[in-house]
C-alpha cells in the first residue's frame, strides 16, 4: 500500500521523485567506534555539512558498515564518511593529517585536503542507487 501511494505521489505534477541510497563502507581498519556520515547536495557545505540544514547526517556503529538513506529527492549529492574510532565525535588529526579513517562517495584520489564536491558528486535517480565508500587511513 505504501509503495503504491509513493508511486502515485511521484506522478503528481510538481512532485519530487524520491529514492533510497544504499551505502556500503569498505576497508574499515576495525569495528571500533562509530562511522559519521554526511550526505549533502550543497557544494559549499561539503564535506562537513556544518551550515547545511538540508544535509543528512548519521552516526552508526562501525560494526554495521551498511546503511540506507531512505526517501531522498532525486538530484546531485556527495557523501563524506569518517571512522571515529575513539568515539569523540570528530576526525582526530596530527599536524593536520587524519589519524582516523575517512572516505568519500565515488572514492576520489586524495592529495592535500578533502576532495571538492565535484570529485565526490553522484546523481540519485528513481532507480536503485548504491555507493561503496572505501576508507583510507594515513597512520
Amino acid at each position: 500500500m505504501a509503495s503504491a501511494s509513493l508511486a502515485l505521489l511521484c506522478l503528481l505534477p510538481g512532485a519530487t521523485p524520491v529514492t533510497d541510497l544504499h551505502v556500503d563502507v569498505a576497508k574499515l581498519r576495525n569495528a571500533k567506534g562509530m562511522l559519521r556520515l554526511c550526505l549533502t547536495a550543497d557544494p559549499k557545505n561539503f564535506p562537513a555539512c556544518v551550515d547545511d540544514a538540508r544535509a543528512v547526517t548519521r552516526s552508526v556503529p562501525a560494526s554495521q558498515p551498511d546503511m540506507v538513506f531512505a526517501g531522498l529527492p532525486a538530484g546531485d549529492y556527495a557523501l563524506a564518511v569518517i571512522h571515529d574510532e575513539n568515539g569523540n565525535n570528530k576526525l582526530d588529526t596530527m599536524l593536520g593529517i587524519p589519524r582516523e579513517g575517512f572516505g568519500f562517495s565515488r572514492n576520489p584520489t586524495i592529495t592535500f585536503g578533502p576532495p571538492r564536491f565535484t570529485a565526490a558528486r553522484f546523481t540519485l535517480t528513481g532507480d536503485a542507487n548504491r555507493q561503496q565508500v572505501r576508507m583510507k587511513y594515513m597512520f
